[in-house]
């Protein structure tokens, strides 16, 4: 297996579709800024970029593979300043190496409402009759949120999840060192959070059906992550 030719493919990939994603929401030059999209636009970008984070954690598991490093001695961090990014937005510091842990809630125990107490009493015949109080009202359901007049969302969040992704793919060995010093604190702390970046099952933005090219890259980056993870001996 030719590793470092799978992530360039991958790779050269997943830039272009974060080119187009930033096409699309009208940022072609560095000076370009938008603080609000319509709500169909930002729909469309986040069905792509979801997948495209997942496939870019698979790259940069294959990247990391075999690396090992040593632990640094604490330091002071320097302050450094925050360039603005695309969208006028403070620039991610750092991509979000581990998938999105899935939520367990237990089910919840669905409790009949009850109409409150029976009163028993006797009627002037001597019979004992069985008074049911009214039911009582159903709780009115909360307000649904209302909606921007102007059809627009904030689309800060979003923008800086693509400049993080972008600035990934940018710089994947940096990506995997960082992935490599957090695999080695994981492996030396009592009670670790979770041992992989990468969560069982489908990875976050898995489709059945492929309806775009991001889909294929993701299961191919995920294969990939999953040779490299079951052949790695670090």
């Amino acid at each position: 297996m030719d590793w470092d030719l799978a992530i360039k493919r991958n790779s050269a990939a997943l830039i272009e579709i974060v080119a187009d994603l930033f096409a699309m929401l009208g940022l072609v030059a560095l000076t370009d800024t938008v603080s609000r999209l319509p709500w169909p636009t930002y729909r469309a970008v986040l069905r792509v970029l979801r997948p495209a984070e997942s496939a870019v954690r698979r790259l940069i598991v294959v990247a990391a593979r075999g690396l090992a490093v040593k632990p640094a001695a604490s330091r002071l961090r320097p302050v450094v300043p925050v360039k603005p990014g695309k969208g006028g937005s403070p620039r991610v510091a750092s991509f979000q190496l581990f998938d999105p842990q899935p939520r367990i809630m237990p089910p919840r125990r669905k409790h009949r409402p009850r109409s409150g107490p029976r009163i028993h009493m006797f009627n002037a015949d001597g019979e004992l009759v069985t008074i049911w109080p009214p039911p009582r009202p159903a709780k009115p359901a909360p307000p649904a949120r209302p909606a921007s007049p102007d059809g627009l969302v904030n689309a800060r969040r979003l923008i800086r999840r693509l400049e993080a992704l972008e600035a990934a793919l940018a710089d994947l060995p940096r990506q995997a060192m960082r992935l490599a010093r957090w695999r080695m604190r994981q492996e030396r702390s009592e009670n670790p959070s979770f041992r992989s970046p990468l969560r069982p099952g489908r990875p976050p933005g898995h489709r059945k059906r492929d309806t775009h090219e991001v889909d294929e890259l993701l299961s191919e980056c995920s294969w990939l992550a999953h040779e490299a993870t079951r052949h790695d001996t670090s």
